[in-house]
């Protein structure tokens, strides 16, 4: 009575096996930390865009508000304006998020209409019918709410900027960046530029 040997299995099947349990592997030593925080990055970002986005749109009926009150006090209402333009012009993809250079322009702009709001801001001191004006109040909180946002974002963005580059500088991040993300730079993030310019600038009035 003949016997056969045993069949061998395909040796596809032995492939895919080890394909899969390589995946599993990988999987669990964090091997997708990097392309997850660099996505992570890059929506932070876009929130720190949008919200300053947001506050450039309250600044023409703004202006138009306080024209309305106080029409004499054009230079402060041209920064205003000018300011605006210039913060709006800058823009950063992900591609040029990593340019020193480019974050440096965008926010040193970002500051300067900071600044020009704040003029802007102070001059309803000086005219009461203005400070009471409802159109006026509602713009103030806008702006209030959407500096805060801005100060959220901007900490969101150093955050996830921080994770990432720690994960591609220390083990096993660092030995992952090296066999398969390479190509993937450390990424800038923001520098203070004013003093406390980590908090979001208070535009409250009395």
């Amino acid at each position: 009575m003949s016997t056969r040997p045993p069949t061998l299995p395909d040796p596809r099947v032995w492939r895919f096996a080890l394909v899969l349990i390589m995946a599993l592997l990988l999987t669990g030593c964090g091997v997708n930390n990097i392309p997850t925080y660099d996505e992570q990055v890059k929506s932070a970002w876009a929130q720190v865009e949008n919200q300053y986005q947001r506050r450039a749109d309250l600044v023409p009926n703004l202006v138009e508000t306080v024209k309305g009150f106080a029409r004499q006090e054009q230079e402060t209402l041209t920064a205003v304006v000018e300011a605006r333009a210039k913060a709006t012009s800058i823009q950063i993809d992900a591609e040029s998020l990593n340019d020193p250079e480019k974050l440096r322009q965008f926010e040193q702009a970002q500051q300067q209409l900071t600044g020009a709001l704040s003029r802007l801001m102070a001059v309803s001191e000086r005219y009461p019918e203005l400070k009471s004006n409802q159109n006026f109040l509602a713009l103030q909180s806008q702006l209030e709410g959407t500096e805060n946002r801005i100060a959220v974002a901007r900490r969101d963005f150093i955050t996830a900027v921080e994770r990432y580059n720690t994960e591609i500088r220390t083990f096993p991040g660092r030995l992952w960046h090296s066999i398969l993300y390479s190509d993937m730079p450390l990424r800038e993030t923001f520098e203070a530029t004013t003093e406390n310019a980590d908090q979001a600038p208070q535009v409250e009035f009395e």
